[in-house]
């Protein structure tokens, strides 16, 4: 008799930090852009039946933004303006989620990172928001450790 399949249970997205050169980066609010495509290109030669070949195209990465309460550590904004000064620092970082009871789930390491954009908080006297800054981040790709 065979066992039936266990039932995978859902991570919630809501507990995950970032981490560079070896430092958790833990008070970032929302990160999105994970994502990996690679075009289809069409190809044809003249024996083969009336029909398209698909082969795989190059493979590219969407930009990472990465979201947070703006604080007194302006070291997103320094690594931004020292890459508008000309000064190429790629980094490698790793964006981590939790499970419910704080243990790392997944790890996605993103390779030769740069931050393309830097956006200030909004602002509005009669809102009781907080003051969140954004930073754009562009990779050459992704690197999962593990899946648990």
């Amino acid at each position: 008799m065979s066992k039936p399949p266990t039932i995978p249970i859902p991570t919630p997205a809501t507990a995950f930090f970032v981490e560079w050169k070896g430092i958790i980066h833990a008070g970032f609010r929302e990160c999105t852009g994970l994502a990996s495509s690679q075009n289809a290109q069409e190809y044809r030669e003249g024996t083969d039946p009336p029909t398209m070949r698909k082969i795989p195209g190059l493979v590219s990465y969407g930009n990472i933004t990465l979201k947070r309460g703006t604080t007194n550590n302006d070291e997103l904004w320094q690594w931004r303006k020292s890459i508008m000064e000309g000064n190429m620092e790629r980094r490698d970082i790793s964006i981590v989620l939790l499970d419910s009871v704080g243990q790392e789930k997944i790890r996605w390491n993103l390779v030769h990172c740069w931050p393309t954009s830097w956006t200030a908080p909004d602002f509005n006297a009669t809102s009781d928001d907080m003051a969140v800054e954004s930073v754009e981040l562009v990779h050459e790709g992704i690197i999962v450790d593990a899946w648990k």
